[in-house]
C-alpha cells in the first residue's frame, strides 16, 4: 500500500470517528462514509479515481458557507459583523485577492495560515486544489498560497462551520484560475451569499458579473441554495425613489435568468448613511431586520443541509457511475473497436499486398529442384518476410488502438467543456479499458463486474436509507411526540 493511500485510509478512519463523537445518537453521517469508501472500490477497480484518492475528499463534511459578491460590495463588512471580531479587511477597493477559509478556534486571537494548510488538510474544501491549480495556472506553477488562505478566530458563531470570503468579483479580469475556484466552491457550499453594491445603481455595466454569479446558478438543482442580497441600501433612503433602486436591480437579476427566490436588502447599522426621516428609517431598520432574520436562519440551518447535501452526493455520484459513467465508457469503447478494427484491416490489407510483392519479387522462390542452395536462401528471406510481418502487424495493431483512443478522448474533452472533474474520471478508466495487455474482446468497460454493480447498488440503497434517517431526526409529520423533529 503507498504512502498516499495509508494517508487517505487514516484519514477516513478519523473522519469517521469526529463524525461518530459530534453525532453519538444519529450515525447517518458516520455511516456514510462506510458507504464512500465502497464506492471508492468501484472507483479503484475501473480506474475512475487513483489509489490515493477517495470519493469522500470531493464532498466537505463540515458546513459551509460562501460568501461572493462584486468589488465593494459589503461582504468583509457583514464577516465581521457576522463574527462580531473585526477579522477581515474593510475598503472601498479590492482589499484581498484571495480566497479565505475561516473556521473556529479556540485560541483567543485570530490566526492567519498559507494556503498550504488547507491543501494538505482533507478536513477542507481545498484538499489538493493545487492539483487544479497547476493545470490552469497562466503563469506556470503557482504556489497555493497565492490564491487562498486560511483564517481562525474564537467567535462562537462560526464553532462547527466553514466560512469562505472571496475575492471581489469581476468576470471580466478574474483570471480562470480564480473561476474555477469560486466554481469549486460554489458545488461544496451548502449556503452561497451572493452580494451586490446598492451603492452602483446601474447594473447593466456589471452584466457579466451578473451572467456568471447568478445565470450558472438558477438552473441547478440546489439553486435555492443561493441567496442574493442588495447590500447597503441605507444610501437610496436619500432618493426620491429609493425603490427604484431595487426595482433596476431586480430587473437585470431576470434579464439574466433569475426570477424566483429571495432578494435581500440590508447595511451595516455602525456603517450606514444617517438617515433624518424616522419613517424612512424606521422603515428601512424593519425591512433590514426582517432580511437580516431570515438570513440568520438560514445559516444557522446549514447543519440540516450539510447531512442532506452529503447523502445527496454519495447519491449522485453512485448514480452517475451507474447510469452515465459506464454508458459514455461502453459507447466509447464500442466506437474504439469498430475503428480499431477497421484500421486494422486497412493496415494489414497494405501489409498483405507489400508482403506479397516482395515473395514475387524474391527470384529464388521457386527453383527448389535446379537451385536447391538458391531455395534455402528463398526460404529464409520468405522467413525474415514472415517474422518482419509478425512484427509489423503487432507494432501496427497496437499503435492504431492508442492512437483511436487518443482521438476519441480528445473529442471528450470537448465534449466535456468544464466538467474538469468528470473527463478526468471517464479518460483514467477509457485509458485503463484499453490498455495493450486487455483483450479487445472484452465488451464491458475495466472494472465494471457483477461485484462492482451490486456494489454501487446496495450503495443507492444505502442512500436511500439515510435519506429516511435524516427525515425521522429532522421532520415529524405525524405529529407524535415519540417522534424526534430537533434540527
Amino acid at each position: 500500500m503507498s504512502h498516499s493511500s495509508t494517508q487517505i485510509n487514516k484519514y477516513l478512519k478519523s473522519l469517521q470517528k469526529h463524525l461518530t463523537d459530534e453525532h453519538p445518537d444519529n450515525p447517518t453521517l458516520a455511516n456514510a462514509v462506510k458507504s464512500f469508501r465502497k464506492m471508492d472500490y468501484v472507483g479503484h477497480s475501473m480506474g475512475l479515481i487513483g489509489k490515493d484518492e477517495s470519493y469522500a475528499t470531493c464532498v466537505t463534511w463540515w458546513p459551509m458557507i460562501a460568501v461572493l459578491g462584486t468589488f465593494s460590495a459589503g461582504k468583509s463588512t457583514y464577516i465581521n459583523s457576522y463574527l462580531n471580531i473585526p477579522l477581515q479587511r474593510t475598503g472601498n477597493q479590492a482589499v484581498d485577492d484571495k480566497f479565505t477559509v475561516i473556521c473556529y478556534s479556540r485560541h483567543n486571537e485570530a490566526k492567519t495560515l498559507p494556503g498550504i494548510a488547507l491543501d494538505a488538510d482533507p478536513r477542507f474544501p481545498f484538499f489538493q486544489i493545487s492539483r487544479s491549480i497547476d493545470e490552469i495556472s497562466e503563469a506556470g506553477q503557482e504556489r497555493i498560497d497565492a490564491y487562498l488562505q486560511l483564517k481562525t478566530c474564537p467567535s462562537e458563531n462560526i464553532r462547527g462551520k466553514i466560512l469562505i470570503d472571496s475575492p471581489g468579483f469581476d468576470a471580466d479580469n478574474q483570471r480562470a484560475s480564480t473561476l474555477r475556484l469560486t466554481q469549486h466552491i460554489i458545488n461544496l457550499s451548502d449556503l452561497v451569499l451572493v452580494f451586490f453594491d446598492a451603492r452602483h445603481p446601474e447594473p447593466k455595466a456589471m452584466q457579466d458579473t451578473l451572467a456568471y454569479l447568478v445565470s450558472a446558478s438558477v438552473n441547478r438543482a440546489d439553486a435555492n441554495k443561493f441567496l442574493y442580497i442588495l447590500n447597503q441600501i441605507d444610501v437610496t433612503a436619500q432618493e426620491d425613489n429609493p425603490e427604484e433602486v431595487v426595482s433596476a436591480w431586480q430587473r437585470s437579476l431576470a434579464e439574466v435568468g433569475l426570477v424566483t427566490g429571495r432578494f435581500y436588502r440590508i447595511y451595516n447599522p455602525s456603517a450606514a448613511v444617517p438617515i433624518a426621516n424616522p419613517h424612512v428609517r424606521e422603515r428601512f431598520e424593519k425591512k433590514r431586520a426582517e432580511d437580516m432574520a431570515d438570513i440568520d436562519a438560514r445559516m444557522h440551518q446549514i447543519e440540516v443541509e450539510r447531512s442532506y447535501r452529503i447523502v445527496g452526493k454519495l447519491e449522485q455520484t453512485a448514480k452517475g457511475i451507474k447510469n452515465q459513467i459506464v454508458n459514455k465508457l461502453s459507447e466509447m469503447l464500442k466506437k474504439w473497436k469498430s475503428r480499431v478494427i477497421l484500421f486494422d484491416s486497412m493496415a494489414f490489407s497494405i501489409l498483405a499486398v507489400l508482403a506479397g510483392v516482395a515473395l514475387t519479387m524474391n527470384e529464388s522462390w521457386g527453383l527448389l529442384k535446379a537451385f536447391p542452395d538458391e531455395f534455402i536462401q528463398g526460404e529464409t528471406t520468405a522467413l525474415v518476410i514472415a517474422v518482419s510481418l509478425a512484427i509489423s502487424i503487432i507494432y501496427i495493431h497496437f499503435s492504431i488502438r492508442r492512437a483511436v483512443a487518443n482521438n476519441l478522448l480528445k473529442r471528450l474533452a470537448d465534449e466535456m467543456g468544464n466538467d474538469h472533474e468528470t473527463y478526468k474520471q471517464l479518460m483514467q478508466a477509457f485509458n485503463k479499458s484499453t490498455t495493450a495487455y486487455r483483450p479487445m474482446l472484452l465488451k464491458s468497460p475495466a472494472g465494471w463486474n457483477e461485484v462492482t454493480q451490486q456494489t454501487i447498488d446496495e450503495i443507492i440503497n444505502e442512500a436511500n436509507d439515510y435519506i429516511q434517517a435524516l427525515n425521522d431526526q429532522f421532520t415529524n409529520p405525524s405529529g407524535n411526540e415519540s417522534g424526534n423533529s430537533q434540527v
